[in-house]
């Protein structure tokens, strides 16, 4: 992933392209460094093959992206008032500025702004270095403190910069050095990382307040509003999860198999077709999101609103960047689109809940919805209020964010996976004629009796989990053993757990970078040591939705599985994309596909 520092500079007399501000990039590490610690590049949210252009004014910005490899940084010149072109064809960035800048900044400026980052830099990084010594050698009860930043030695080595370019790596080599429980310091900021069943265990185990979510997932404020979620007190999330989780019982998930089942029908029958080829992440990436919305905002909301929904969504889940997590309101395009899109999120079903509430009682009784924004209207806080429209309209954002990348992206590889092992695919095709025989419809009994596609979707989860990296804020002093030696992670350190790495831990599950399904079933059953699998979290913290997970993808895959027969189309299955927020897929995800003659 790239990143990115912008300075903007007034008006001032001409001068060429310049390449002494190019050069002093090249030939300083700290200013490369520094833009990698702070910001996040913009690179990523141009399409495969784009131009961009803009007048000469009055303003101008400058933009210093480094890009892989993190060793040739690039100057580049993007546009409030600038006239330039770039191109992007696949990872390849064209760039044509001007030759000249007419009025618009003096060398003596760039030179001034240059050496002020250059200073900034190397402060930072010296303070850190001597706080994270300090830490070290001052607070011997706490874990091994790794020292991820120094002004000196060989910078390739440096730990948070191998952290930010493959964080999953980095954690693992730190693992097979230091063990369970080790701390980084990441921008002035201890970061103590939880490996292993008896680690993690802490993590999911404890309440609020002891590890807090709150304080770290601050920056989804602006996507799903304020008082939801992580914007309010622990009385207040305790009733919204409620309410969430009454609205998935399984006497409601019942309920949803026939309607994601239509749904599927639909889609595969208007999109797929007899045979051809598709790719999988993105037809499943649609489904996913046209089941989510009949099952949780119903079926006026589906039929006469999706378009508008997929729309505001796409906006509001383009607004969720690295940069976000540091600076969840900085004035850029994605944030400005995310805002926009959430006041029309919020009016558009405050009109939807604003109908239903003018219906009569019988009116509403005779269509007897099921969906969660009908749970939601019907909620009450402990003090007797009901729950606000913009809260309602928060809490579904939140339900479809959590769900929608995590369905499609677990559906996506799970059938990637089946579909690459034809002994896999002849087992699960076996596994659904035994349980739904002829062309019926699906129950709720006979997608709990799917144990290989079960655990097909688990095996899936453990290797490539959507999340992965979890946070908490210690809010009290922790005490954790390994090793033989006791550790004491303080307050105010955010702990984190590693799905992806903890998953892969090969004295927890035995070759653990292979697809193998039958590690869930009797009587290996490897998942059932406490907090070792955390496909959907653990503890108090598991993910309520769930259920509602499997019963959407094992429903969706079902009826993918008997209508048509597959195969994957690239030699090699994709790699993951960990450079994205919620990590799926990258690459060819294509397969080939054959309706099935009954």
């Amino acid at each position: 992933m790239g990143f990115v520092f912008t300075g903007f500079f007034l008006r001032g007399s001409a001068f060429t392209v310049p390449e002494l501000v190019a050069s002093l990039l090249d030939s300083i590490p700290f200013v490369t460094i520094s833009f990698n610690l702070l910001f996040s590049s913009l690179t990523e949210s141009l399409p495969k093959t784009s131009s961009i252009s803009a007048p000469v004014g009055s303003l101008c910005k400058l933009s210093y992206i480094v890009t892989k490899p993190i060793s040739a940084p690039v100057l580049l010149f993007t546009a409030l008032n600038l006239p330039l072109v770039i191109a992007k064809t696949g990872s390849s960035i064209t760039i044509t500025p001007p030759t000249t800048f007419g009025d618009v900044a003096t060398p003596i400026n760039l030179l001034l702004a240059v050496t002020l980052l250059i200073t900034l830099a190397t402060s930072y990084f010296i303070v850190s270095t001597l706080v994270s010594t300090y830490i070290r050698s001052s607070n011997p009860s706490r874990p091994p403190v790794i020292t991820p930043l120094t002004p000196f030695g060989n910078f390739k080595l440096l730990t948070f910069l191998e952290f930010s370019k493959s964080p999953l790596k980095c954690i693992t080599r730190l693992y097979k050095t230091y063990g369970e429980v080790f701390t980084m310091n990441m921008m002035g900021q201890n970061i103590t990382i939880l490996l292993g069943p008896d680690q993690q265990e802490h993590f999911f185990k404890l309440g609020d307040d002891h590890l807090s979510q709150q304080e770290v997932y601050k920056f989804m404020k602006p996507v799903f509003g304020a008082g939801v979620v992580y914007d309010c007190n622990a009385r207040t999330r305790q009733s919204q999860f409620q309410a969430m989780a009454y609205g998935l019982r399984n006497v409601r998930l019942k309920g949803y198999i026939s309607k994601i089942e239509r749904e599927t029908h639909i889609y595969l029958d208007s999109k797929f077709g007899q045979s051809g080829t598709v790719d999988l992440l993105e037809a499943l990436s649609e489904l996913t999101i046209l089941t989510s919305s009949r099952c949780l905002h119903g079926d006026d909301v589906r039929e006469n609103m999706f378009t508008q929904v997929a729309e505001l969504y796409h906006d509001l889940d383009k607004g969720v960047t690295p940069l976000s997590v540091f600076f969840p309101y900085a004035w850029t395009d994605a944030h400005k689109k995310r805002d926009a899109a959430r006041k029309r999120m919020v009016a558009l079903f405050a009109s939807v809940i604003k109908a239903r509430r003018a219906e009569t009682p019988e009116i509403a009784a005779s269509k007897n919805r099921t969906d969660i924004l009908d749970v939601f209207m019907n909620a009450k806080y402990k003090n007797g209020q009901p729950f606000k429209d913009e809260e309602i309209t928060g809490l579904l954002i939140a339900l479809l964010f959590a769900g929608q990348h995590t369905s499609s992206i677990t559906s996506t590889w799970t059938a990637l996976f089946i579909a690459n092992d034809p002994d896999i695919m002849r087992r699960v095709i076996q596994e659904q004629n035994d349980v739904v025989g002829g062309d019926r419809e699906l129950t709720f009994d006979d997608i709990n009796n799917m144990p290989l596609l079960h655990n097909c979707m688990r095996e899936a989860l453990r290797l490539h989990p959507p999340l992965v990296l979890l946070m908490r804020k210690v809010l009290k002093d922790l005490k954790v053993s390994t090793g033989g030696n006791d550790y004491v992670i303080p307050k105010g350190d955010v702990v984190m757990v590693s799905p992806s790495v903890g998953m892969r831990l090969a004295n927890v599950f035995p070759e653990p970078d292979a697809f193998d399904p039958d590690r869930y079933a009797p009587p290996r059953e490897e998942h059932k040591t406490p907090f070792a699998y955390l496909g959907f979290g653990g503890g108090m913290h598991s993910c309520m939705g769930q259920a509602f997970a499997f019963v959407q993808v094992k429903t969706i895959l079902s009826v993918l599985f008997r209508k048509y027969k597959m195969e994957v189309v690239p030699e090699k299955l994709p790699e993951c994309d960990y450079e994205a927020m919620v990590v799926g897929p990258k690459g060819d995800c294509r397969v080939r596909y054959e309706k099935r003659v009954n």
